[in-house]
């Protein structure tokens, strides 16, 4: 690490969390020159780049060099401006715009790792700070959605043995829905819960089945008896009056053995060798609807390379031209998505989605993509 690189990282960890952008800025102009610097985040949809200063205008078009640094993850020279991916551990947070860049590989080099930093900073700061999560919108967010969305360990993940993204629609709007992960490099841990009621009282009901299935998770307990906990706290509170469904998974991350947990749950979807398999569950009951429901665990073998998707009723129940996208377009598209990263292969499923409809989807919906990359990879 060059002596320019290690002040740029240092201003970052001493900067104020309001102000890592400027005093990057600032550090950049007196150690290599460039006079600008503009962090663009991408928006809760995964549809617009949108700045962090108030002067900038948000980035839309698919083939503009920000998208194709978000896209590829990869930095991105046009016209002396630089693009450089801002992110952490797979979680995509933006891209970070530098002026002037010359065409130097070592460099370019230099400057993605320190955006690379700023995306590590800008997520450890968030928490103390609404700046970087009120700039991420376009428009307001329900009160639902921003408890939803408060809800979610990150978008995506990646690491050597598995990649993992998700998506919540309408993203401003969505009420029930959710999904939620977790990993300590053994397994991973995966939960979707497709939601009921309305607006803040169905976000509240996600909320209590999501905390208790982290409470359960953390203090080591099987996944049969994590849906059990769930669903005993959902039936204290409403005896049975309210109830949710939820698909409980663990990934064993060096055999490839998968756990399920069928709670009356959106639809698993297997992708092997270019072909879409309905994965055999067995339906039980879903968490909260009778008291003491005793749920029984599954097992299936992945095989190195397998994709798997969940989607909630939002996406497969959707109506565009008097059809239903889970009979006429779902299986179809998501043969399509083989060659894409997980994220990637969301945010396409999701604009299929939104394109089949015609607009902004009715009820909420959840996707969620998870690839198993096979041990030690």
């Amino acid at each position: 690490m060059s002596a320019a690189e290690e002040r740029a990282r240092r201003s970052l960890i001493e900067a104020p969390a309001d102000l890592l952008v400027d005093r990057l800025s600032e550090e950049l102009t007196r150690s290599y020159g460039i006079t600008s610097a503009e962090l663009f985040q991408v928006d809760y949809r995964l549809a617009e780049l949108l700045p962090l200063g108030e002067e900038e205008t948000g980035i839309t078009s698919p083939g503009h060099p920000a998208w194709r640094c978000f896209d590829h993850q990869e930095p991105v020279l046009a016209d002396g401006v630089g693009w450089f991916p801002v992110g952490m551990r797979g979680e995509r947070r933006g891209v970070l715009r530098l002026a002037p860049v010359p065409e130097d590989p070592a460099l370019v080099a230099e400057l993605a790792g320190i955006a690379t930093a700023l995306g590590h900073e800008v997520t450890a700061v968030s928490a103390g700070t609404d700046v970087y999560r009120a700039s991420r919108r376009s428009r307001r967010l329900t009160l639902a959605a921003e408890m939803q969305w408060d809800l979610l360990p990150a978008r995506s993940r990646v690491r050597p043995s598995f990649s993992l993204a998700g998506q919540l629609e309408p993203a401003y709007a969505v009420k029930g829905d959710s999904f939620d992960w977790s990993d300590d490099g053994h397994r991973v841990w995966l939960s979707t819960i497709n939601g009921g009621g309305e607006g803040v009282a169905a976000s509240l009901l996600t909320s209590l089945a999501t905390h208790a299935l982290r409470n359960a998770r953390r203090g080591g307990l099987a996944l049969a008896d994590q849906a059990a906990l769930a669903d005993q706290a959902v039936y204290a509170l409403h005896r049975g009056e309210q109830h949710l469904s939820a698909l409980l998974l663990e990934l064993d991350l060096r055999s490839g053995v998968l756990t399920a947990v069928d709670a009356g749950s959106p639809r698993l979807v297997l992708l092997r060798d270019g072909e879409v398999h309905d994965w055999p569950l067995e339906k039980q009951f879903p968490l909260g609807m009778f008291e003491g429901t005793d749920y029984r665990e599954q097992r299936f073998e992945l095989r190195r390379g397998d994709r798997l998707f969940v989607v909630s009723d939002g996406v497969v129940e959707a109506v565009g031209q008097q059809a239903r996208y889970g009979d006429a377009a779902l299986d179809r598209f998501l043969r399509r998505t083989v060659p894409l990263p997980p994220l990637d292969a969301v945010r396409s499923l999701i604009g299929d989605l939104r394109a089949f409809v015609a607009g902004d989807l009715v009820d909420d919906a959840v996707v969620v993509c998870l690839d198993w990359t096979g041990p030690g990879s």
